[in-house]
């Protein structure tokens, strides 16, 4: 008769890989891969969270920058990860509820291979010019682009970006036109609007410092409702152009297939990370609101908000880089 000592000896040494790799999550240091370049809104606002979010769970976690293709570069990275937990994305809103529809052979489908964990901010454009610009409100600003169509460029993160989305609705409903500089991210886009090698900008936030230096001016917000960071800024829905809203939802998501309880977790987290001072201030300095919600709400507002970029999109003939 066998001995069942030995038995269990031979059924533990089977079983203990299996065991040692139940470990509770996160077992090892966390990649928060960022899919813009550093300085814009996505990668202060990861850079805010990944410090309280590593001091939650307990490990490290690394934020890392692969910009590049409207941020199509970094969503792919994440995509094609292993679904563990262990490699993260955050981006600006634009890859899953804009980027479908503006190239027509993304390398993956952000619907079906990321999976929501948890939106961070609402995040806000606003539209900036430097002091001399001979305008001083929104009404002035339209007048000017009217009476020099095409004479006056602006600058962007990259086509299809939020901020140029919002440019191409303020110059769908106010009938005007300006040239567009795509670059490769807000921060450069923004250096060369404080050098004057641009006219202005739909700036994410990042300028925000500046205007309060005196160094550009902000003429309005594309949001429904007035910043807060800006109270007496008027939005562009009260300058005249009714039911403006360009605003989008940044957020952290995770590969397909990523276990539930992990990005419940990471989910539960990152919400008590957003209610933080130190991370409300970071992203209220770039004109934006947290905006915790569980992953359906966020799901859901990526679809919401793709049905509204879509729109502009089609009617603007936008294309990808």
């Amino acid at each position: 008769m066998p001995d069942p000592k030995r038995w269990l000896a031979v059924i533990a040494a089977a079983l203990w890989p299996l065991l040692a790799g139940a470990q509770p999550y996160p077992g090892k240091p966390i990649r928060l891969i960022v899919n813009f370049p550093p300085g814009g809104a996505a990668d202060q606002i990861a850079r805010a969270i990944a410090q309280p979010l590593q001091e939650a769970l307990g490990q490290p976690v690394v934020v890392e920058n692969k910009g590049g293709s409207g941020g199509n570069v970094g969503g792919d990275a994440v995509a094609k990860s292993p679904p563990d937990g262990y490699t993260l994305l955050m981006s600006s809103g634009g890859m899953v509820s804009v980027n479908p529809h503006i190239y027509p052979k993304m390398p993956f489908d952000p619907t079906r291979d990321l999976a929501p964990v948890a939106a961070a901010a609402r995040v806000l454009v606003f539209l900036v010019v430097k002091p001399e610009f001979p305008a001083r409100s929104v009404g002035e600003f339209l007048a000017y682009l009217k009476a020099h169509p095409g004479k006056l460029s602006y600058g962007s993160p990259g086509n299809g970006s939020s901020p140029h989305l919002a440019v191409e609705m303020m110059k769908s409903q106010a009938g005007v036109f300006a040239v567009h500089v795509p670059y490769r991210g807000a921060a450069p886009a923004l250096t060369d609007l404080l050098g004057g090698q641009i006219d202005f900008a739909m700036d994410p936030g990042i300028g925000l410092p500046h205007v309060q230096a005196g160094r550009l001016k902000l003429l309005a917000v594309g949001s429904p409702r007035r910043s807060p960071l800006f109270p007496d800024a008027p939005t562009l829905d009260e300058a005249g152009l009714k039911g403006f809203d360009a605003d989008t939802v940044f957020g952290i998501y995770a590969p397909a297939g990523t276990p539930p309880e992990v990005i419940d977790k990471l989910n539960r987290e990152i919400n008590r990370a957003l209610g933080t001072q130190p991370v409300r201030d970071r992203i209220t300095a770039l004109g934006g609101v947290p905006a915790p919600m569980t992953p359906a709400q966020f799901a859901a507002k990526a679809q919401e908000d793709s049905k509204r970029f879509g729109a502009i999109v089609k009617e603007r003939r936008i294309v990808g880089d």
